[in-house]
């Protein structure tokens, strides 16, 4: 029973992380050949990006309250399901008002899959297993990455793009028969009511901001009306934060933030993922419209970052044992940092092996940094405070993701901009490189101040 905890139940929450995972990539390999379809700047097609994440992070906060009021069981399943309908109506749309509807629809079901399945691992997993069991999570997880940008390229290069969506329908019918078969239907005997307010000030403050930097451009609005969205975004999340500390059960419990490892995770997490978050969006539209590559080459390079990540899991519950979650975190801050500047020295005429070193450097580096920072989050977490741990650990973290793509998006439009070019080239891109590797640098004094034994029984380091 044990072996199934630390081994099975992850490897299942790994079917949904596998079809996230794999749909992003896929997805961010075939946004020039969507753009060119839908009559869109690709720069625009951000948007169907930032949509998926703006809905995971509404939707989030009350997927625990939901597993804990209906049961994890439940829950899971129809995440899987409605992730499933949004993936089939991407593939039915054609234009981007549509694309980016149901892109908010997949990211529902995302946003109840997938923390679900996290905080049925964390419920039972012992601590002393924890980087174990998220390791094994990950490890499929990451076939996704690997698997999504050759065959995202090779689909929409020889077939058409419509057809990537629909990969998502046996996965998710695999998905739910595992669900239903092998996943306990978790709940708590007794649940705190929901904080409407709470989350309606949340859901305003999150969508209007995100859609407001997102559509920054006069990319499907008006540039008055980003700012007005920008503003409202801004005003509700002030509001949700005095809210929250005049709140007894509140949505996203900010009073967590006192905890020393956790803050690490929400404040130094949030700006190294802002710079993961850009990659995906940035590499494939340097690949395809900088370099001239098919978007088929173009996911056969990126997926060997994705292949370095996944060597990376197997070890990473080693090296923290070794070395410890602060050291660990320190050095992955810089190098990750530095290798994410780097891309912006590629050249058309930069050697593919060179390119292919640098993609698989940096992504072992992102990925211990990554699995690092999810671990320690809850390395001083008590059993009763996961849910809420989970629910604001995750909203961070999407929209810190979904933050690079806004950012990344933004400052490759002001780069093309300023250099006066008519379409976007390779020399456009290396000021967004570099300014997503100094934001991703902003981790380090965060790592700095964790204490030399910070985590240590979730490493084995102390008994």
């Amino acid at each position: 029973m044990a072996i199934s905890r630390v081994f099975l139940t992850p490897l299942i929450v790994a079917c949904a992380l596998f079809m996230e995972n794999m749909d992003a990539t896929v997805i961010a390999t075939s946004l020039p050949a969507m753009a060119l379809d839908m009559g869109e700047s690709p720069i625009a097609l951000k948007l169907a990006m930032t949509s998926y994440l703006v809905s995971l992070a509404v939707f989030i906060p009350i997927s625990g309250w939901m597993a804990d009021r209906f049961g994890a069981r439940t829950v899971f399943r129809t995440a899987i399901g409605v992730f499933m309908f949004g993936s089939i109506l991407c593939g039915m749309s054609h234009t981007l008002a549509e694309f980016v509807a149901a892109r908010f629809l997949q990211g529902i079901g995302g946003a109840m899959m997938v923390p679900v399945g996290r905080l049925v691992i964390l419920r039972t997993v012992s601590k002393a297993d924890l980087v174990k069991a998220l390791s094994y999570l990950t490890i499929p997880a990451l076939l996704g990455p690997v698997i999504g940008p050759p065959l995202g390229g090779f689909i929409t290069t020889y077939f058409h793009w419509r057809w990537i969506f629909f990969i998502n329908i046996p996965i998710s019918i695999v998905g739910i028969y595992l669900a239903n078969r092998y996943i306990q239907n978790l709940r708590e005997e007794q649940t705190v009511p929901l904080d409407w307010i709470g989350f309606l000030l949340s859901a305003i403050g999150c969508s209007c901001l995100m859609f407001g930097l997102a559509s920054a451009g006069r990319h499907l609005v008006d540039s008055d009306i980003s700012l007005i969205c920008i503003a409202i975004g801004l005003t509700s999340l002030l509001a949700y934060v005095w809210h929250a500390f005049h709140c007894e059960h509140p949505l996203l419990n900010l009073r967590l933030l006192s905890i020393p490892t956790l803050r690490m995770n929400i404040y130094g997490g949030s700006l190294f993922r802002i710079g993961i978050g850009a990659l995906p969006f940035l590499l494939p539209l340097l690949f395809q419209l900088g370099f001239g590559m098919s978007p088929f080459q173009s996911g056969l390079l990126t997926c060997v970052s994705s292949m370095g990540a996944m060597f990376v899991k197997t070890i990473t519950s080693v090296v923290l044992k070794r070395y410890g979650f602060r050291t660990v975190l320190i050095y992955n801050t810089l190098f990750g940092a530095a290798s994410m500047a780097a891309f912006g020295a590629l050249a058309a005429d930069t050697p593919h092996v060179l390119v292919g070193a640098l993609l698989l450097i940096g992504g072992c580096v992102r990925s211990m940094q990554f699995t690092s920072l999810n671990a320690i989050a809850y390395a001083d977490i008590s059993p009763h405070q996961m849910s809420q741990a989970t629910s604001l650990t995750s909203v961070a973290q999407q929209l810190a993701i979904g933050m690079g793509v806004t950012v990344g998006g933004f400052v490759l439009q002001i780069s093309n901009q300023v250099q006066g070019h008519a379409t976007i080239v390779s020399a456009d891109f290396w000021p967004t490189f570099l300014i997503i590797g100094i934001i991703a640098m902003g981790a380090l004094p965060f790592a700095l101040k964790l204490r030399p034994d910070a985590g240590e029984e979730m490493t084995g380091r102390r008994s």
